[in-house]
């Protein structure tokens, strides 16, 4: 790894074109390009724990911080009444039993192999449509189904997962192929859902380089907002407005496969709550719906479960972890593909560069950060639609998701699943399933000749 690093350091600093912020073509330097997390967050390893360091430079407080965040981020937590008081607590309905259980090595996680079976880092989120058109909680499953159980209740359901195949060409005629997903829930302990219910399936992001991301201002992602496509380019992306549990005011959106989170601290909370049924100071009430008998009375590990200091280590932890730095930044291949993906349009809204301000870790200020994300909303067709709206994401928008670090999933997390509920089988499905907005640059890529469709796939394993 120091080999590698003093290797990229001795690197010519030749000239790369680039799109910036403000959309103007500027240059850079490999070395620039290579510090995908900016000049004091970005970290110099291609192992499998490349999502899982630490800022470089942060203070020894910090580093104590994110060691025992780190600790509760990875161990598992169990049922109340427990020895271990201070990790007692779990469900009584869950998804998994840890964070680190769906966020392996601080990854991605993948959909179920099989057809029918629990699955850490794949859940369902419910509803059912308000009067007002908004999403209400399902009766008698709540927003998102508990597969899982501490002994003595019973779990919500099972996911089945069935898929059709689906068959195409690109302008070459050489052929693909992919993989349209179809959820069912079966084994229903608590009767049958409603004819209308809305289920959107999500798999567990990647959890590195959320404390830059939170660091952006935002009104430099406003900025890029055009939700009435007044430039007439196509892409409309339009910011999330979400309720902030700590303000109890609306705020922008960032985190989540709709930017449905505002801040990486209630992303936290909402998973405790959520995925393992774990009580905080902001989500303070069990996940028991109306009906649940056996979970509203199963014992709790207090009020709450994980107390103030803890979910604040929790949070140093996340937000403090490094990006890791780009590889082969200045092959013919890699510099070929960057050029086409930006000829195509991708980078409208995977921007390549964002800058943060000021922060209260010094390592998160004011870094060019190259993330490929713009935290906006688009609507990517029917293809990928969920039907479920979430705060003003409406059912066929998603947050455009962050690409810095995707070369490195298969060594770190051993599969290469994409999207938001992992149907992609590689990055080339990923880019075919992109509709809606991104319509008129998957044709594009379909029209691509094979090398150079190749080169653009070398540059996303470089991120």
């Amino acid at each position: 790894m120091r080999r590698w690093a003093l290797a990229l350091s001795a690197l010519i600093a030749c000239a790369v074109t680039v799109t910036s912020l403000s959309g103007r073509q500027t240059a850079a330097s490999s070395e620039d390009l290579a510090l995908s997390g900016g000049s004091s967050a970005t970290i110099f390893d291609t192992t499998a724990d490349a999502f899982a360091r630490s800022l470089p430079k942060l203070t020894n407080r910090r580093r104590r911080e994110f060691a025992v965040g780190n600790s509760f981020f990875n161990r598992n937590w169990v049922s109340a009444p427990a020895s271990t008081t201070g990790r007692d607590g779990l469900g009584p309905t869950l998804n998994a039993q840890s964070c680190s259980s769906c966020h392996f090595k601080d990854g991605r996680a993948q959909p179920p192999t099989r057809r029918r079976v629990p699955q850490l880092g794949l859940l369902l989120r419910l509803s059912v449509p308000g009067p007002d058109g908004k999403p209400r909680d399902v009766p008698h499953y709540g927003g998102q189904l508990q597969d899982r159980s501490i002994n003595g209740v019973p779990a919500e359901g099972a996911i089945r997962i069935t898929h059709r195949r689906v068959r195409g060409r690109y302008d070459d005629r050489t052929p693909y192929e992919l993989l349209r997903p179809s959820y069912e829930i079966v084994d229903r302990r608590f009767g049958p859902l409603p004819d209308d219910v809305q289920i959107s399936p999500r798999v567990a992001p990647a959890v590195f380089g959320v404390g830059l991301l939170e660091a952006v201002p935002e009104q430099a992602i406003l900025a890029h907002a055009d939700p009435q496509d007044r430039d007439g380019d196509g892409i409309s992306g339009r910011a999330n407005r979400v309720l902030d549990a700590r303000t109890t005011r609306t705020a922008l959106g960032r985190f989540g496969w709709k930017a449905n989170v505002p801040t990486v601290e209630q992303q936290n909370a909402g998973a405790f709550n959520g995925d393992i049924g774990i009580t905080t100071p902001i989500f303070t009430k069990q996940n028991c719906p109306e009906g649940q008998d056996a979970c509203r009375d199963a014992p709790d590990g207090g009020s709450p479960e994980v107390d103030a200091r803890t979910l604040e280590r929790v949070t140093t932890y996340t937000r403090t972890l490094a990006v890791p730095a780009r590889r082969k930044v200045g092959d013919h291949a890699t510099r070929a593909g960057e050029r086409t993906i930006a000829r195509l349009g991708c980078t409208a809204c995977h921007l390549p560069e964002l800058r943060t301000a000021g922060s209260d870790i010094p390592a998160l200020a004011d870094q060019t950060i190259r993330p490929y994300t713009d935290l906006l909303l688009h609507d990517m067709g029917p293809g990928l639609a969920d039907g479920r709206p979430d705060g003003l994401a409406t059912g066929s928008e998603w947050r455009t998701a962050p690409l810095w670090g995707i070369g490195l999933v298969q060594r770190v997390n051993r599969h290469t699943r994409f999207l938001h509920d992992g149907r992609a089988r590689d990055l080339e499905e990923a880019i075919l399933w992109h509709g809606g907005e991104a319509a008129g640059a998957t044709r594009a890529f379909g029209a691509l000749p094979r090398a150079e469709r190749a080169d653009l796939l070398t540059f996303l394993r470089s991120l």
